[in-house]
């Protein structure tokens, strides 16, 4: 079954959860896990579809399958690279970037729930199909 890039339900999950949590968690049931990490958790599963859209629009993707490994490591170890190990560091973003390992375990936890999810949704759904052929068939 071809991913629904925009229209992903997990993807659709984490943008209403990021305003969720802008709009009503922080500042009504303020935390230090949705204060901190929660965007970094959502980050993977918010920005891999997004990215893979552009990709199939501009013909960088030849395929419409779910995210790949390399598709969801990739920008895992790029991200991670330039939010914690670089941006930080530089005078733009000196006193505004705080380079914290824990935002790189929680975009890692979230890129392992998101591949996970996105295994077993496509997964389920193409035998799902593939009995539909059969029976078809038969």
């Amino acid at each position: 079954m071809r991913f629904r890039y925009l229209k992903d339900p997990l993807f659709l999950f984490c943008v209403a959860l990021y305003f969720a949590n802008r709009w009503v968690i922080k500042p009504y049931f303020p935390n230090s896990f949705s204060r901190d990490h929660l965007n970094d958790l959502i980050c993977i599963p918010f920005w891999v579809p997004i990215m893979l859209w552009g990709m199939c629009l501009t013909g960088l993707r030849k395929h419409d399958g779910p995210p790949s490994a390399s598709e969801i490591i990739i920008p895992l170890l790029i991200w991670s690279w330039v939010f914690e190990a670089y941006l930080p560091f530089t005078k733009a973003f000196k006193g505004i970037a705080i380079s914290d390992y824990k935002d790189v375990i929680a975009y890692t936890v979230g890129a392992c729930i998101a591949s996970g999810i996105w295994r077993f949704h496509y997964r389920e759904r193409r035998r799902d199909e593939a009995k539909k052929v059969i029976k078809l068939w038969r």
